[in-house]
């Protein structure tokens, strides 16, 4: 019989590269990373919402530098958030004219803490190589990192005419999607080369490759992984709006990380119109959490409910709890250090009530239908006392803000 797993596969050890002052591979921590959708033209737009990104999680935010405007927007945009005291590594997304951008921009080449490009579309038939060739080089003068970023939107259509060709004269062994999918991998792998030919080094290359399909996405990064020791970033690109693409997202890189494969990731999502941009921090945070590779934020246990629980108390005290949670998180971090790693159950009836409960750092099991109107409160694995009345949620409240101040605040220092 084959041992259950208890935690993650040992992470792939995959080059570090240093992007700003965050490390991404080299065994470091999986880093979250978001992109911003505002015009970056609009320096207070996107200073706002690099901020609001970055007090949500982001150590890594990604903004488009799309034309002159954006461009020269950029210094402003860092220093702006300098100010602010936000000293978030920013990104920059170039396509097509990247090489002309940071040549007459060499202010917002210095400002940008990576940039990334994609081999499909940096130029085109005969300039290709050479547009490629004078980014990596204004990567090198300025000494920033390179995401070297395949998407199938936008693939190479020239390696994979080649590599169609080169499988129908072998008399097809491979479908149409597998040709794909090697050509995603080769494209990857082939400007990596080239870059590293021309100076760049290693330790300043990261690779990704984006595809819109669950299986097409664990398929090129476990082929990747195996030919490259290149740091990588996950993420399935179009991954859709709301639950489809928080599923579609989870289930691809999930698999990843389970093996071993992924150093940074971001969670592509459609956001509702008027949405909040944020959630896609908060996804990529809570697989990461889940999974046990990092944490984020205290963890809130909560039942289901069922027929024993037709009382809504526990359903609005368990979001209000979670929701004041990821709210103080940025202000937690420094105040109280070691906040993320608190366990906090709230339970709906006494089926599993007391139990859970006692498994977390502080628990309430409320009373279910028909059960008498009283609450235990379990801290610390023992029973502290019994809640009664109509503020039992407000009392828990106080009760857990008491426990995370004498656990981890002045309350903690003062006993020590």
């Amino acid at each position: 019989m084959q041992p259950f797993l208890d935690r993650p596969l040992e992470r792939l050890r995959k080059v570090g590269v240093r992007v700003g002052d965050v490390v991404v591979g080299g065994g470091a921590p999986v880093v979250v990373q978001s992109m911003t959708n505002t015009d970056t033209a609009d320096v207070d737009g996107t200073v706002a919402q690099v901020a609001a990104l970055h007090r949500a999680g982001s150590e890594m935010v990604r903004i488009t530098v799309d034309r002159d405007e954006s461009a020269a927007a950029v210094p402003h945009i860092r220093d702006r958030l300098a100010r602010l005291g936000v000293n978030v590594p920013l990104i920059g997304d170039f396509h097509y004219i990247g090489h002309k951008l940071l040549a007459d921009h060499p202010d917002c080449a210095a400002a940008l803490a990576k940039y990334r490009i994609n081999p499909g579309n940096v130029g085109f038939k005969d300039k290709r190589d050479k547009q490629f060739a004078e980014i990596i080089e204004l990567a090198i003068r300025h000494d920033k990192p390179v995401r070297i970023g395949v998407n199938w939107g936008s693939l190479d259509q020239d390696l994979l005419t080649r590599l169609m060709d080169e499988n129908q004269k072998a008399g097809s062994p491979l479908t149409a999607v597998e040709v794909m999918r090697e050509a995603i991998v080769q494209s990857a792998l082939i400007s990596a080369e080239l870059a590293e030919e021309i100076g760049l080094p290693r330790d300043r290359i990261i690779l990704s490759a984006k595809v819109s399909q669950v299986q097409d996405l664990i398929a090129v990064y476990v082929e990747l992984a195996k030919r490259s020791d290149h740091a990588l970033h996950l993420g399935l690109t179009e991954a859709g709006m709301g639950t489809k693409g928080v599923v579609a997202s989870s289930a691809a890189m999930g698999i990843l990380l389970q093996q071993g494969i992924g150093d940074t990731i971001r969670i592509s999502l459609t956001p509702e119109p008027g949405g909040d941009r944020t959630r896609e921090v908060q996804v990529a945070q809570e697989l990461l959490q889940t999974m046990g590779f990092r944490q984020f934020v205290p963890i809130v246990a909560a039942c289901p409910g069922c027929g024993r629980t037709t009382s809504t108390v526990f359903q609005e005290l368990a979001a209000t709890i979670q929701d004041d949670l990821r709210r103080n998180m940025p202000v937690w971090r420094e105040k109280y250090p070691g906040v993320e790693e608190l366990k906090v159950a709230v339970m709906g009836c006494i089926v599993n009530g007391p139990g859970e409960s006692k498994h977390a750092d502080i628990g309430i099991s409320l009373p279910g239908t028909g059960e008498t109107p009283a609450a235990p409160v379990f801290i610390d694995g023992e029973k502290a006392m019994t809640l009664r009345g109509p503020a039992i949620a407000d009392d828990f409240q106080k009760l857990l803000a008491d426990y995370i101040e004498r656990r981890f605040g002045a309350g903690r220092q003062a006993a020590e």
